[in-house]
């Protein structure tokens, strides 16, 4: 193959990749906004936020893989809010419908333009009294209501305490998986009779 032919060759695969993107047009799923987490993120209408309000991650944490978050018991959640408005707001209260009260240690205050922690150093946030058991996996609808935004509803995961949620204290009253105990097997048995 000629040189002139190997540059034609290149500049084509140079240029697929390109002009494949361009054929995705505006509804591409690139141009979507996505929760690149197993925590929830908050986007409704298609739009990332609602009333000035942005959750880049929400999540409760539940027990480690295998375990359950017993009846009664509660459970730590963790939100990153970003108030975008340009005035001071406040998270003042959150509901989680019929699976528990949400204890909010003290209204959370979220200057305008901040990433706030709802985690950090302890959660402030507290799902108690929980009406059933959790594994992980599940998710639930909670309500946050803030001062100035209003009520602002996302769904958010129940998480297990592995990967990069490890390193997170276990909730409160986590109980572990049974163990299964072992079973002599048959031919164990056999054994033992005929000595």
């Amino acid at each position: 193959m000629t040189s002139r032919r190997w540059i034609v060759a290149a500049a084509m695969l140079l240029a697929a990749p390109v002009l494949a993107g361009c054929a995705a047009g505006f509804d591409a799923n690139t141009n979507k906004p996505y929760a690149p987490a197993e925590g929830a993120a908050l986007i409704q209408n298609g739009a990332y936020g609602s009333r000035g309000i942005q959750i880049p991650q929400a999540f409760i944490l539940g027990p480690d893989p295998g375990a359950q978050l017993a009846w009664r018991g509660s459970a730590p959640i963790y939100l990153a809010i970003i108030n975008t408005a340009g005035t001071p707001d406040t998270l003042r209260q959150v509901s989680a419908g019929s699976l528990g009260t949400v204890k909010v240690a003290a209204p959370i205050q979220l200057p305008s333009n901040e990433l706030v922690n709802t985690g950090k150093p302890t959660p402030q946030l507290m799902l108690e009294g929980l009406s059933k058991a959790l594994r992980g996996g599940e998710s639930v609808r909670l309500d946050l209501t803030f001062a100035n935004a209003g009520v602002v509803s996302l769904e958010v995961p129940v998480v297990t305490r592995s990967r990069e949620y490890k390193a997170y204290p276990p909730a409160p009253g986590a109980t572990a998986a049974p163990t299964p105990t072992p079973t002599p097997s048959a031919t164990a048995e056999t054994h033992e009779s005929g000595h």
